[in-house]
């Protein structure tokens, strides 16, 4: 991933300083020495580790999300304060390789049950071109390829497939660190589960026939939907979402556009649409938005996760020409 644009973390290291100042060591293991109460006290980095805390944990959680809606998630700057909420949290959930801020402060922060949810999964390597042919889904080799690896590419929450992996290792680690409740974290995740084993159903067959595969976006975050389901992800610039393409990635994107009958150019509701408005304009397409789900604001096409992932499905079968 393309972090060369990323606020450098090294303002994080020195709130850390003060935020642990203030902290105090947890049991995670101990649910009658939770911070809020009886509900377990969970922090989540970002929206997609938000739902699944939420969704999983029920009414047994108190989740407070690092990332604010409409914040871009890459960008994040984090106060003492949320560094200190860190360490004195239950159970914190994250992203490693999304949010370097992030990645920086979970180190230093002494928090005791940290899931890492590019563990839960295996990642994979993308960049601005990908397709069916990329990589095997079968995935036959013991190699775990995570998120501290060059190039792996986290945003495996779009796959609902890979989605619903990491649904089932939170509600697992949610059993281990709050046991009295572990029928009801049992009980989410297989209901949640079933969720989203519906929504790669309804992929599946939404993208089966279509005039094209090609699908162009100014954010490369959709490579493992691409692989998913068979079509190609053709980006601007690179899983950086506001990265500047090139002149030569440009004259690449219009061989592209005539070549395999692409007919949208995709944008994202938390960056910039100055490119794709530009690079549509250049070569007659039209533009939608693809949204990559990092953040639910009230210009989202729906109010959760399920929601805009059936908007997306939209958008691509009206770009691609569903038969």
């Amino acid at each position: 991933m393309n972090v060369s644009r990323l606020i450098p973390t090294a303002a994080v290291a020195g709130a850390a300083v003060l935020g642990l100042t203030a902290l105090t060591a947890c049991s995670s293991s101990d649910s009658s020495d939770h911070k809020n109460g009886d509900k377990l006290n969970v922090v989540a980095s970002f929206y997609p580790m938000q739902f699944l805390a939420e969704r999983i944990g029920g009414e047994h959680v108190s989740v407070t999300t690092l990332t604010k809606p409409g914040v871009e998630p890459h960008d994040l700057e984090l106060s003492p304060r949320q560094i200190g909420g860190l360490g004195d949290a239950d159970f914190v959930l994250y992203l490693k390789g999304i949010q370097p801020a992030v990645d920086d402060a979970i180190k230093q922060s002494g928090a005791e049950d940290v899931v890492d949810a590019s563990t839960l999964t295996k990642l994979e390597t993308h960049g601005t071109e990908t397709g069916p042919d990329d990589h095997d889904h079968d995935h036959g080799d013991d190699h775990d390829h995570h998120g501290d690896e060059a190039g792996a590419d986290p945003h495996i929450w779009l796959d609902p497939v890979k989605y619903a992996e990491v649904a089932k290792g939170v509600g697992k680690s949610l059993e281990k660190s709050d046991p009295g409740h572990a029928a009801d974290y049992r009980k989410n995740t297989e209901a949640l589960v079933t969720e989203l084993d519906g929504l790669n159903t309804a992929y599946a067959n939404g993208l089966r026939n279509t005039a094209t595969k090609t699908f162009i976006t100014t954010h490369s975050a959709f490579g493992y939907l691409a692989e998913r389901y068979g079509l190609t992800q053709e980006g601007i610039a690179g899983v950086d979402p506001e990265a500047e393409p090139s002149p030569a990635r440009i004259k690449a994107i219009h061989t592209i556009t005539k070549k395999d009958g692409a007919t949208t150019v995709f944008f994202e509701t938390l960056a910039s649409d100055k490119t794709a408005k530009t690079l549509a304009r250049d070569t007659g397409l039209r533009t939608d938005v693809l949204d990559p789900l990092e953040g639910i604001t009230d210009k989202s096409k729906g109010t959760d996760y399920i929601e805009v992932m059936r908007s997306n499905l939209a958008a691509l079968q009206k770009a691609l020409g569903t038969k």
